[in-house]
């Protein structure tokens, strides 16, 4: 079916976008094809090429334990050094790709196991004249992970080498590659935490080292590998293996699709340590692998006294007695994202527990296992042995528990390799004060760790992508580091989280909102698949369209984001609004902190819904030339809002007050900052009247429930909206940069307080000061599609000084601000072919072209002279 057919054939033909009446529109969803979570076939963006030669692989089996390690290797014969030797790999679940004994890649990247992505190979550097060693270390979680729902096991390699004479060959995964079952990594381990898969042990007197190098021989172990029952270009999600832990059939073969890799590959750096922090000994009254599998209390009893001596800058030893454990407590500079490593000289048999965490305060726990039991057990071979975790972490503070021998054992080298997407763009932003750039800095430096191949929740938590809170980080991924690969992949991959009853797991590619979904139905948790973060989708897609023009991008979700409002109308109650409460498996979030009750949310959930369908999807509806679903959706808007305000709107007051409907039996009037931000920012409030909602913004009376940092960009936005930077940047100074993570980790917590040695998230996603100093402060917003017109209304507060530079898909829009407010001077320079215009007080007196447009009460607008630089001096801005 072509894209328009499918669009045409859909409930939301005839220029009725919406149902008024709930029933009715449930009667004709079921005979909707939007009821189809898969794209059509002209959505799908970039495809493989055919790789049919090439087979899906596994260890000869009938089954496959969680957490097996499957080692496949094939020699390559050369004539010459090729000139060119590219091609694709993809594994269920990671693979660790070696060439020749040195390390070259590790994937792939988080995605919905219908749809997952095959690496780019690029093996120039990597191969030589003569004999060649193609090893690929490969894992299979089997229980879910935040960076992977389900699949079935399996590997996949395509290389074509062309040698210098023109000459070409094709290296494909076959039976002749040799599998071999890697018992250095127990086969059916246990997996570590709900969202984290894999709680590694690694015996390295089982592991063969060599084996990806020429001189390596193998034994009886290596089996030919097993080949697939699963079309190459398909995942193998659709093979017929059989899968024991969820009883998975055979995935569709019609729809599931293995795809080309859409963003770059992750950059990957050696970070070592900055010092040994501390050191001492766990004298254990419980066996420590008891203490780690269970944590039983009392467990060990702690000895200050150090445990290692430092031999020679960054080399420690430690004595081991054969009954005590050494814990040595190491700090890097800030943190990071990566795979810890270290260096240890020791006895066979020497144990090594490897433990992260987020943040310790020395002389705290001895035992860094305080955070979702977040770590790695390596057993030593005789000697010098290298250990590196196979899966990353997110941590600031690295600890290795050793114990197990009797002996002298010495450590060196230890660090992370730091993960980080290679940005197209270096972020300049400058600040006047110190803490402030302190806090920039922070911002950014918690992007490294949330954004890489997904848009993350928490990396030492979750590592789960959200819509909602985590979208708000696409602003900053866009005009801070100029990035649009990594927000588009971000719009398909959490689409393809639309369930058949029309609404998205918020959660996605995750496991865990599959879990809810089943948690749900038994009533044992609150955490159902989080409609606002659907609403929320909605504005990211809005954005992205925004900032870039690309509606290739949003070919694949459009028909989802359809389906989602035809969801949303089906559940409006008798009075007009969308309930908060008996949902069945969804659920209402908002946010977790600023309300008492659930039924609370009901007016900023319908607030923020009007907004989706007056303002975010009639824009990209527009954009596909859909004007009567545009129209409609705007209507439906409107009817929400107006229902909204005749339950929760008070004309005395001039504030929406929620829980209005029940102020009789709860005595005090109750506000979010939520729902009065949503009022401000999309002219909710009757008759304009918006003082009483700005005041309380910026006071935080005390019946106002204030949300938790992630949320807090709303606010802000509206306070902006509303003229008062003031109170932003004195957020900003007050609240922010004083922050616990922004002064120890470099980063911006999940929460307004954090404490270390415990299960806090130190380096979340909550990066509005960054998004609202571009957007607020220095004011720079799209205003049509693809920066073609853009608006800056500079309202730098008090600072001294602010500048920054917008990455726009036109170009570089730079930004200064100097001087205070009287004596201030804005520099901007407008990128060629984007039409500027600058919004600021009526009373400025500015020798600028008068541009049209909607204003700010007291406010004029002018238009700016793209592809050069202006300056204007500001008196009253």
């Amino acid at each position: 079916m072509r894209r328009r057919d499918f669009i045409k054939s859909s409930a939301f033909s005839g220029g009725a976008l919406l149902f008024r009446d709930g029933s009715h529109a449930k009667a004709r969803e079921a005979a909707s094809p939007l009821n189809d979570p898969t794209p059509s076939p002209q959505a799908a963006g970039k495809r493989l090429p055919d790789l049919e030669s090439a087979r899906w692989i596994w260890y000869p089996s009938g089954r496959c334990l969680q957490n097996t390690f499957v080692l496949f290797r094939r020699e390559l014969n050369l004539s010459t050094k090729p000139r060119r030797a590219t091609g694709w790999i993809a594994a269920d679940s990671r693979y660790l790709l070696e060439v020749n004994g040195r390390r070259v890649q590790w994937g792939p990247a988080p995605a919905d196991p219908r749809w997952p992505e095959a690496d780019p190979l690029d093996l120039i550097a990597s191969l030589e004249e003569g004999q060649n060693v193609i090893g690929a270390q490969v894992v299979f979680f089997g229980q879910g992970d935040g960076t992977w729902p389900l699949g079935k096991p399996g590997f996949i390699f395509w290389l074509e080498v062309e040698t210098a004479d023109g000459q070409k060959q094709t290296l494909v995964s076959d039976a002749t590659w040799k599998a071999f079952l890697a018992r250095a990594w127990k086969p059916g381990h246990y997996k570590r935490f709900f969202v984290r898969a894999l709680q590694e042990e690694f015996d390295a007197r089982l592991y063969p080292y060599g084996w990806t190098t020429t001189g390596f021989t193998l034994n009886q172990d290596w089996l030919p590998a097993m080949i697939l029952d699963c079309p190459a270009n398909k995942p193998p999600l659709c093979s017929t293996y059989p899968e024991y832990m969820l009883g998975i059939s055979m995935g569709d073969r019609v729809t599931s699709e293995l795809r080309p890799r859409s963003i770059p590959l992750i950059r990957e750096v050696l970070v070592p340590v900055t010092r040994l922090a501390e050191s001492c000994w766990i004298d254990w009254v419980r066996l420590p692998e008891e203490y780690f599998e269970f944590r039983p209390p009392e467990a060990f009893r702690v000895e200050r006294q150090p445990s290692a001596i430092e031999l020679t800058p960054g080399e420690w030893q430690v004595n081991l007695d054969g009954v005590r454990g050494a814990a040595l407590t190491f700090e890097l500079t800030e943190q990071i994202m990566g795979w810890p490593y270290f260096t240890i000289e020791a006895p066979v048999g020497t144990v090594v527990e490897l433990m992260v965490q987020e943040a310790h305060e020395v002389g705290g726990p001895a035992l860094l296992n305080t955070h979702y039991d977040s770590w790695t057990r390596f057993i030593c071979r005789e000697g010098l042995n290298r250990f590196e975790t196979f899966d990353y972490e997110s941590c600031r503070w690295v600890q290795l528990h050793i114990h197990g021998a009797r002996g002298s054992v010495t450590v060196r080298e230890v660090g992370v390799r730091r993960r980080i997407f290679p940005w197209p763009k270096t972020p300049h932003i400058r600040v006047s004060e110190p803490a402030l750039q302190r806090l920039m800095d922070a911002s950014v430096n918690t992007l490294n760790n949330s954004a890489q191949e997904t848009l993350m929740d928490g990396g030492g938590r979750e590592r789960q992508q959200y819509s909602g809170d985590c979208g708000h980080q696409l602003h900053s991924i866009h005009l801070t580091l100029g990035e649009t690969r990594l927000p588009a992949r971000y719009l398909t991959t959490f689409s393809q989280g639309m369930t058949l009853d029309g609404y998205f797991l918020d959660a996605w590619p995750a496991y865990d909102r599959l879990a809810r979904l089943l948690e749900r139905q038994l009533q044992l948790t609150r955490w159902g698949p989080i409609l606002d973060h659907g609403v929320g989708f909605n504005f990211d897609c809005m954005y992205h369209y925004l900032y870039t023009g690309d509606l290739d991008a949003l070919r694949e979700p459009y028909p989802r984001l359809l389906r989602f409002a035809q969801y949303l109308n089906s559940r409006l109650g008798s009075d007009g609004l969308l309930p908060v409460e008996d949902l069945g498996v969804p659920s209402v979030w908002i946010d977790h902190i600023a309300y008492q009750r659930q039924r609370h949310k009901q007016c900023a959930f319908n607030l923020y819904a009007s907004a989706m369908l007056q303002y975010a999807l009639p824009t990209i509806c527009r954009g596909f030339g859909d004007h009567a679903r545009a129209a409609s959706g705007v209507s439906l808007g409107r009817q929400i809002q107006a229902a909204t305000i005749g339950k929760f709107w008070s004309a005395e007051r001039e504030l929406f007050i929620v829980n209005m409907p029940w102020l009789a039996e709860e005595k005090a009037p109750r506000l979010c900052d939520r729902s009065l931000a949503t009022a401000i920012l999309y002219d909710q409030c009757p008759g304009g009247r918006t003082e009483a909602a700005l005041r309380a913004l910026a006071e935080c009376p005390p019946e106002m429930g204030f949300s938790y940092p992630a949320n807090a960009g709303w606010r802000l936005w509206a306070l902006a909206k509303g003229g008062r930077p003031d109170v932003i940047v004195k957020d900003f100074r007050e609240r922010w940069a004083n922050m616990e993570s922004v002064k120890l980790n470099n980063t911006l917590q999940e929460d307004w307080h954090a404490a270390p040695d415990g299960s806090a998230d130190w380096s979340h996603l909550a990066v509005a000061p960054l998004y609202v100093t571009y957007m607020s402060l220095a004011g720079i917003q799209p205003i049509e599609p693809g920066f073609q017109r853009c608006e800056i209304r500079p309202q730098p507060a008090n600072l001294d000084l602010l500048e920054l530079t917008a990455y726009t898909i036109k170009g570089p829009l730079v930004f200064s601000a100097r001087g205070k407010k009287g004596e201030r001077d804005i520099t901007l320079a407008i990128p060629d072919n984007c039409t500027g215009e600058l919004v600021v007080r009526r009373e400025e007196a500015l020798k600028l072209e008068p541009a049209e447009g909607l204003n700010p009460s007291g406010h004029r607008r002018y238009r700016l002279p793209s592809g050069r630089s202006t300056t204007v001096h500001l008196k009253y801005t």
